[in-house]
């Protein structure tokens, strides 16, 4: 089995798995290395949907100059953490990016993104305020913008500390409380509608078309509340109880 850096023309035989659909197991059995391998270069250069050859070939090339550079000048104080767990500070870093991107794909705005991934990903409890303006480096008023629109979406809730700050939460069910704010939001919607039905007389086009949105939207809510529920009786996990040093 091959071993060492991936070559320009690995990275487009992965680029081309990618865009045809294939799981990164299978482009690993092609390339005749281990999924990991894989895996972890599509992660650190823009995850599945933004992964480029050409960029992750210069990516590679940057990080191997840094390796190489003189030792660094002390840390600044406004850096990313170093990172607990034995995790590699650029790979998580990465991720975060990935991840964002993959949320703003979904369509969600950039700074509600990377407020969400940064508080999915955050090992403590809540995070506050002032946390986020200085991990993502952004003004106080963005944060607070987005953290009111995640709230709207049952994302993420806020809770006052002892020293009365505003501490943000993402609690384990957040994707049961997401999506049950969304069959609800449906549920109204198709309320709506119906009432349209009558201001508009049954048997109209209008009317008709209004009904098929309220059976719908009916159908689905109904559907998205029983599967949600489910889910989160049977799939949720537990995480261990580890130290901040544990490996």
């Amino acid at each position: 089995m091959p071993g060492g850096r991936l070559t320009q023309q690995e990275r487009q035989q992965i680029a081309l798995g990618l865009a045809d659909g294939l799981a990164y197991a299978e482009i690993a059995r092609r390339l005749d290395r281990p999924t990991s391998t894989v895996t972890r270069e599509v992660m650190r250069n823009g995850g599945p949907t933004g992964y480029r050859a050409d960029a992750a070939q210069r990516a590679t090339g940057h990080r191997a100059q840094r390796r190489h550079q003189p030792a660094a000048a002390p840390r600044d104080p406004q850096a990313a953490p170093e990172q607990p767990y034995g995790r590699d500070a650029a790979e998580v870093r990465a991720y975060e990016e990935t991840f964002t991107g993959v949320l703003m794909a979904s369509g969600m705005n950039r700074m509600s993104a990377q407020v969400l991934g940064c508080l999915l990903l955050s090992d403590a409890e809540g995070v506050t305020a002032a946390e986020l303006v200085q991990r993502l480096r952004v003004s106080p008023a963005s944060v607070s913008k987005a953290v009111a629109f995640l709230e709207e979406q049952g994302l993420v809730r806020r809770e006052r500390d002892e020293r009365r700050r505003d501490r943000y939460f993402v609690d384990a069910d957040v994707w049961y409380e997401s999506t049950m704010a969304s069959a609800r939001a449906n549920t109204r919607l198709a309320e709506t509608a119906r009432q349209g039905v009558g201001v508009l007389r049954a048997g109209t086009p209008a009317a008709a078309r209004l009904e098929n949105v309220a059976r719908f939207l009916d159908f689905i809510s109904e559907s998205i509340t029983r599967a949600a529920e489910q889910a989160r009786d049977i799939l949720h996990v537990q995480p261990p109880e580890r130290s901040p040093g544990g490996e």
